[in-house]
């Protein structure tokens, strides 16, 4: 009787095991997809801003439209890959796409930023002022929003590789995790915005 109680006690905590680290490794993977999701809402803030930017420096810049046409089309580019990006978080190749299409806005903005040093009545338009405020302070919530998100993916990632979970992780499909890294150095920088 004491043999029939200890083998289903190990038959048990044989099933217990697997489910435990399953749970662990959903419960990681939603919080790194819930930590994209606050990048993307301020990435959609980002989005929107971008439009009324370009329209106010429009009316200033009309020699420029080379880069506010550079802007405009990077940013759609950008709100692309973003929607793909959100419907699949953990695909490594969606979110390559949008880091390679952040990457081209920030400098696209960095260049229409640096081309308005040369219009002194539009760094003196208080629309053009607040929009920049917007804009420098969601770049702000961007990169800590992208901190989050990599700190949420490095747990999922690390838990996802230690032993014993690497052979549950692998028999239920749970595939690594890409962070949300810059590869051009330059584009680490925010681009600096200042009117």
């Amino acid at each position: 009787m004491i043999t029939i109680v200890i083998v289903i006690l190990l038959i048990v905590l044989m099933a217990i095991f697997p489910v435990s680290i399953y749970n662990r490794l959903v419960t990681l993977r939603n919080r790194f997809k819930n930590a994209f999701a606050q990048i993307d809402v301020q990435l959609k803030r980002r989005y929107d801003l971008i439009p009324n930017l370009i329209e106010t420096a429009k009316g200033y810049m009309k020699h420029e439209r080379e880069t506010l046409e550079a802007v405009i089309q990077a940013r759609n580019q950008a709100q692309q890959a973003e929607k793909k990006a959100a419907d699949q978080p953990d695909d490594p190749k969606a979110m390559k796409e949008l880091i390679g299409a952040e990457q081209a806005l920030t400098s696209g903005l960095g260049r229409l930023f640096a081309l308005s040093e040369n219009y002194p009545d539009l760094k003196a338009n208080e629309n053009m002022k607040q929009l920049s405020e917007e804009l420098s302070s969601t770049e702000n919530k961007i990169a800590f929003a992208r901190q989050s998100y990599n700190d949420a993916v490095m747990k999922f990632n690390t838990a996802r590789e230690k032993f014993p979970n690497v052979i549950f992780a692998n028999m239920f499909g749970f595939q690594e995790a890409p962070l949300f890294e810059v590869e051009v150095e330059e584009e680490r920088k925010a681009p600096k915005v200042s009117f």
